[in-house]
């Protein structure tokens, strides 16, 4: 899936910048995003998903301009799949009814037809047993399992990840991180921003590193890792060096 923007930034405040003006071409099959906090990683995704608009510039997703009025994001939405953070889950409904309603409302589904899509999610994520629990009576590596559910039940071109790790245990991490690995080997692309550098590493073919808002490098995964030509990612990975990323 080809990803291209031109010119694009981002700020709240004349002090207030993001994002400066960056530029990007390339064809994304599975891209890690990767750098300090605050860099602008999941504000950079968040554009690329639709859900705030740039302050300057313009993004282009298979050669189609994302144009930024709210008619055209609604479309360009239902091709995206998002996992946020915390999951986003609805609190009041079952772990089934979160990846079925979406489908029924927003993408057309009958209810029989969403219902049998949730629920073969849910038999593939190891959650069959859990469909009729609501968020509150599962695990945190759970709710992300379903989170992930719902955003690939309508078989989006493009799936994006924002830290779907960091509020997690390890043992549940490895079970998100999982799920995932298991996504790109059915050939799903995404891109995510990820603090899991041992992922980011061996499960992306390739990495952006975001420091300061600048897109300083990008590239082959191994490349950035094991040969970093800036300063900013030399210093970012030696402060991870106690993690096995190798």
């Amino acid at each position: 899936m080809k990803v291209e923007f031109q010119n694009l930034s981002k700020q709240y405040e004349p002090e207030q910048i993001i994002l400066h003006p960056m530029n990007f071409a390339d064809d994304v099959h599975t891209l890690a995003i990767i750098g300090p906090s605050g860099g602008g990683k999941s504000t950079l995704l968040r554009i690329l998903g639709g859900l705030i608009a740039p302050t300057t510039g313009k993004l282009w997703v298979d050669g189609e301009e994302i144009l930024q009025n709210e008619t055209a994001l609604q479309q360009y939405r239902k091709k995206i799949g998002f996992v946020f953070q915390q999951g986003g889950l609805f609190r009041h409904m079952s772990a089934r009814d979160n990846i079925a309603v979406p489908l029924e409302q927003v993408h057309g589904y009958s209810r029989e037809h969403a219902e049998e899509r949730a629920m073969e999610l849910l038999a593939r994520f190891g959650l069959k047993e859990d469909a009729e629990k609501k968020p509150a009576a599962l695990s945190g590596g759970q709710q992300q399992r379903v989170a992930i559910a719902r955003a690939v039940a309508a078989r989006p071109k493009l799936l994006l990840l924002d830290e779907p790790t960091s509020a997690l245990d390890p043992e549940f991490t490895t079970e998100v991180l999982n799920v995932i690995r298991e996504l790109k080997e059915d050939g799903m692309r995404f891109i995510i921003v990820t603090h899991e550098m041992g992922f980011a590493r061996h499960a992306c073919d390739r990495a952006a590193f975001l420091c300061e808002g600048t897109l300083m490098e990008y590239g082959e995964s191994a490349r950035l890792f094991d040969h970093p030509e800036t300063e900013q990612l030399k210093r970012f990975l030696g402060k991870l060096l106690q993690w096995n990323i190798s």
